[in-house]
């Protein structure tokens, strides 16, 4: 089995879970790509006892999809060991099949019994009676089995959210572990292209991070021959590219109204800061009520969209901006463009455009890598908060790309700048800090000490202006684990 990359803390939860004596109903989940399936075979790989993936809905007739996901499930049964002479009727004579199939096994075998059924929201077909069966069969017999953990993957965000974390039916309170997959952090992939022998230095590694969004499946299928353009290239702007459909098939796989949710990526992809519900309900024509708030909490558990409120702003100021790199880069460069040469990104390097989104796109990984900017700071043992800061009476006004308040009595502002080679404060920029130091002090009335931040690629260049900046943090900083 191929080595696990990462995923340590997740290791340890499921090490834990397997060897407890109790039964485990262990829901594993997360966005299309993201390893969730490799995780568990790769972890437990003979351990196993029962492995079972549902069928893909798009691949049959929607009339004949229940009978075909019944026969699948019968088929494993058989390759299994199970010897039942015809395949189940009804989903309630498919889980009678397993519960007799692992009260026998387990008369064979001492320890621990694992049931791992992946893409199990594949299998609930409309009118099939699947999830009342999968609750009966929990709540009647697996329940009360010490030596049983059942294990259960699924992308479709919705679903696993509706019927399983958020069932308020049969399975209300039953799930005894839930483990979200999130993407690599750059530490993560750093280790994970190693691995595959792909060169590549740190500030290629954060542009491809931008790009595919810390997904292990879109890193595994670069070319350790090819450089980053080249790779991009291939991937994306050729005929026939592997990801220049993949924005459709990814949230095709996770929602069941996938319209509704592209339409909410496209419009964060426009503006850094994001947009409030209800900016995003007008723009989108959405209803602002439930509707809405379903598509929000779906993309926020995918780990596409994150929500906030500025600093020292009002809590019911909800604003909700995009932190995926791959759906940033998509609706950036691929979504809705034709005619696009197949050698588009090696040229290209130098447009205004591509500046623009590796300024927006930066900061979206220094978001998600906060822990790594703390630790940067000698604070990862402090108790934070953070959010960017905007200013409401001051004119000219003035915003603050993320405000790290500590339990410590110190304020950090941090600025995020990517930059090719060290980067240089002018005269100008000196002035914009100064005046948005001044104003965040003014208008916040802080009274704790404020640390001025730096967020770059490479570090500072020394001239008479860079010294607005206390501390310098650099993308060595971020790779750290």
């Amino acid at each position: 089995m191929e080595k696990i990359i990462g995923r340590k803390k997740e290791i340890s939860e499921l090490e834990r879970l397997y060897a407890s004596k109790k039964p485990e109903f262990v829901v594993v989940y997360g966005r299309r790509r993201i390893g969730k399936t490799f995780l568990v075979r790769n972890l437990f790989e003979e351990r196993i006892l029962f492995l079972h993936t549902a069928l893909s809905p798009s691949e049959f007739d929607k009339k004949e999809l229940n009978d075909y996901q019944l026969q699948a499930f019968y088929n494993t049964l058989q390759n299994s060991g199970c010897d039942m002479e015809q395949a189940p009727k009804d989903w309630f004579e498919a889980f009678m099949y397993l519960r007799k199939f692992i009260e026998s096994k387990h008369q064979e075998l001492e320890g621990r019994q694992l049931v791992f059924i992946d893409e199990l929201p594949w299998m609930d077909v409309k009118g099939s009676g699947f999830v009342t069966a999968f609750e009966h069969f929990w709540n009647s017999w697996a329940s009360a089995q010490d030596y049983l953990m059942l294990v259960v993957c699924g992308s479709a965000t919705t679903w696993i959210n509706d019927k399983l974390l958020n069932n308020y039916g049969g399975l209300y309170g039953r799930i005894t572990a839930e483990i979200r997959l999130a993407p690599f952090s750059l530490h993560e992939c750093e280790q994970y292209l190693e691995s595959r022998n792909i060169v590549m230095n740190r500030y290629d590694q954060i542009q491809c991070y931008m790009i595919m969004g810390g997904i292990p499946y879109y890193l595994s299928l670069m070319n350790p021959g090819m450089s980053l353009a080249q790779n991009i290239d291939s991937l994306f702007f050729t005929q026939k590219g592997r990801l220049s459909l993949e924005f459709d098939r990814l949230i095709n796989s996770l929602y069941s109204s996938p319209q509704a949710y592209a339409k909410v990526l496209r419009l964060l992809s426009t503006k850094r800061e994001g947009f409030t519900r209800k900016e995003i309900s007008e723009s989108t024509g959405l209803s602002y009520g439930g509707g809405l708030s379903e598509v929000l909490n779906g993309l926020e558990a995918s780990s596409f969209v994150e929500s906030y409120t500025y600093y020292n702003g009002s809590k019911r100021n909800i604003h909700y901006r995009l932190i995926d790199g791959f759906v940033l880069f998509y609706m950036t460069f691929v979504d809705g463009k034709t005619g696009i040469s197949p050698t588009f990104w090696s040229d290209s390097q130098l447009l205004p455009s591509l500046q623009s989104w590796r300024g927006f796109s930066f900061e979206s990984v220094c978001l998600t890598h906060i822990s790594s900017i703390k630790r940067a700071l000698g604070i990862d043992g402090v108790r934070t908060t953070q959010a960017p800061w905007r200013s409401k009476d001051t004119d000219p006004g003035a915003q603050i790309d993320l405000v790290i308040d500590r339990a410590d009595r110190v304020v950090n502002l941090c600025e995020m700048k990517f930059s090719i080679s060290d980067f240089e404060v002018s005269k100008k920029y000196e002035g914009e800090l100064r005046h948005k130091l001044d104003t965040f002090i003014k208008e916040t009335k802080c009274r704790k000490s404020v640390h001025t931040t730096l967020v770059t690629t490479y570090g500072i260049k020394k001239n008479i202006y860079s010294n607005f900046f206390q501390k310098v943090i650099t993308m060595d900083d971020l790779f750290s684990s």
